[in-house]
């Protein structure tokens, strides 16, 4: 019985032994390159761990809906800039004249307010020595609705080359 007992120690303690040596020699170096490749990988998330990375995460999706708001917000804006930009009056065209010969200093006027299209407006300004008259004709496409004259026409050719 004895020699039994003894070759249970023996055999538990080369067993024990065996372990030690392949915990020693095999598993402590692959648990070290293990830890080294997660501290790797935490560093490369910015640290804190996986719990740390997800907050970090969901910190960027805020972020990106944040700036989505944001950019439909600017394009809202721009389509109201657009709006008006279409109907403001870039082209402007400008022409003093005399009305009548025996009146001097070209107190008559035709002035054309005109958008991008060519769309808009020109008035003109009779003036002689009794009175003042004021008469506007609508404008589409440079081209006046009702038969202009000549110093409306030369105000919408001046308000066409106008810059924009």
């Amino acid at each position: 019985m004895q020699n039994l007992i003894t070759a249970l120690l023996v055999g538990l303690g080369s067993a024990l032994l065996v372990t030690g040596g392949y915990h020693l020699f095999v598993l402590r170096p692959r648990l070290r390159q293990l830890a080294t490749t997660l501290d790797t990988h935490d560093a490369m998330l910015g640290g804190g761990g996986a719990a740390r990375a997800t907050d970090r995460l969901a910190a960027l999706e805020r972020d990106g809906a944040a700036q989505a708001a944001a950019r439909e917000a600017q394009l809202a804006r721009l389509d109201g800039l657009e709006r008006i930009a279409r109907t403001e009056v870039p082209r402007v065209g400008f022409v003093r004249y005399n009305a009548f010969s025996d009146v001097g200093s070209d107190l008559s006027y035709a002035l054309a307010l005109l958008n991008r299209d060519g769309d808009g407006v020109v008035l003109s300004s009779i003036w002689s020595r009794e009175e003042t008259r004021t008469y506007g004709k609508a404008v589409t496409a440079f081209k006046p609705a009702q038969d202009p004259s000549d110093e409306e026409l030369a105000a919408i050719a001046k308000a066409r080359t106008a810059a924009t």
